[in-house]
């Protein structure tokens, strides 16, 4: 079932109401995609309070008016990737980030900074390392 301003996880009580609809947004989303309630809670968190602390005065406004219980299930998540290490590597004049396992990369960055700056939110979030290639690898 999923997650509503009137029933939540305990541990959002203390977020701003937009921050908390947010991570409610992004916790409903990972669950209807196959993530773990253990797993879900912590990503949601960190990753709402990243995008409150960020957000333009529009996506604000958004989020006010967006329906958080309406998720389409993303067919190309995959759950079982949360526990693989995350790849930096150099292909095609870009930057890529992509984990053990997946078809494709997730993310493209023209820095490599911007890059391991990704990927090291990714790896956090997960608990996983960071496999960084050299240009030529």
């Amino acid at each position: 079932m999923p997650w509503t301003m009137d029933d939540y996880p305990q541990s959002w009580k203390n977020l701003d109401t937009l921050e908390r609809k947010k991570a409610i947004d992004i916790g409903n989303a990972m669950l209807k995609d196959g993530y773990q309630e253990d797993r879900v809670i912590p990503i949601a968190t960190k990753q709402a309070e990243s995008w409150y602390k960020d957000a333009s005065e529009n996506e604000l406004k958004a989020l006010k008016h967006k329906k958080i219980k309406k998720h389409e299930k993303d067919n190309a998540s995959n759950p079982k990737l949360n526990e693989k290490d995350v790849h930096v590597y150099f292909e095609d004049n870009v930057w890529k980030i992509k984990s053990d396992g997946a078809k494709q990369a997730s993310d493209s960055f023209d820095k490599k900074e911007d890059a391991m700056k990704r990927a090291r939110n990714i790896a956090d979030n997960r608990s996983t390392e960071i496999i960084e290639h050299k240009k030529d690898e």
